[in-house]
Parts: structure tokens; C-alpha cells; sequence
């Protein structure tokens, strides 16, 4: 099986040694986004806006590959404040259809940049 990595100029590059999404088969492994754009700005204070800044690289990321969010199987959201959950869900839901992706939510007790949330995603070639 041969891994192909991909990055979007649209989003800010992966920290570390990482590649932005890597593809395996039919398989598309989308790396931790951030809301940040790279200078530290983290675009806004509130978590909905954050959200929504993760998810627009999330696409970005995916548009590099070829996929959209629509092909996005498996979500993972990592909060710094579990009461964000709930502004979280919202902007979930105006990204994402039903059927929605698998969803893991998980706590950190930092993120880097002063961001409240991360995600990543798996999606899949149909």
C-alpha cells in the first residue's frame, strides 16, 4: 500500500513532524487542526468560532486530497472546556449531515496557541 501525504496551503501547516493528511487506500487521515491561522491569532475567544475555524481547515485539508466533508467517517474533538460542548454541537451540525460521522470527544488540558479545540477526522474514497 503506498501513503501519500498531503498538505492545503488554505491552513496552517502541522506542528512537529506530521503531515497534514495522509492518505492509506481508501482511507484519508486527517492531522489535529486547529483555529489558529499559524501567526497565533486564534480568531475569536468564543468556542463556536473556534470551531468553525478548525472545521473550514479541516476542509481545506480534505479539498487536498480530493474529499470534501461530506466523506468524513470518524470525528475526534478534543476541548479544553467540556461547557463548550454544546456551542461545539451547534456548529457540528452546520458543517455535518445526517448520517453525521462517528464522534469521539475527549478533554486536553492544553492546546497550543490558546485554542479551545481541536479536531481531526478520518474520511474514506467511495
Amino acid at each position: 500500500m503506498t501513503l501519500n501525504g498531503y498538505r492545503s496551503a488554505l491552513a496552517p501547516p502541522p506542528d512537529g513532524p506530521a503531515s497534514a493528511a495522509v492518505s492509506a487506500g481508501r482511507l484519508v487521515f486527517v492531522s489535529a487542526q486547529l483555529p489558529g491561522d499559524g501567526s497565533g491569532d486564534e480568531h475569536g475567544d468564543a468556542a463556536a468560532e473556534q470551531a468553525r475555524r478548525a472545521f473550514d481547515h479541516l476542509a481545506h485539508q480534505l479539498r487536498a486530497t480530493g474529499l470534501g466533508l461530506t466523506t468524513v467517517v470518524a470525528l475526534t474533538i478534543h476541548l479544553i472546556d467540556p461547557d463548550d460542548l454544546e456551542a461545539v454541537d451547534e456548529v457540528c451540525r452546520e458543517y455535518f449531515a445526517e448520517p453525521y460521522p462517528a464522534r469521539t470527544v475527549a478533554g486536553a488540558a492544553w492546546l497550543p496557541g490558546g485554542a479551545r479545540l481541536q479536531v481531526t477526522a478520518v474520511a474514506v474514497r467511495y
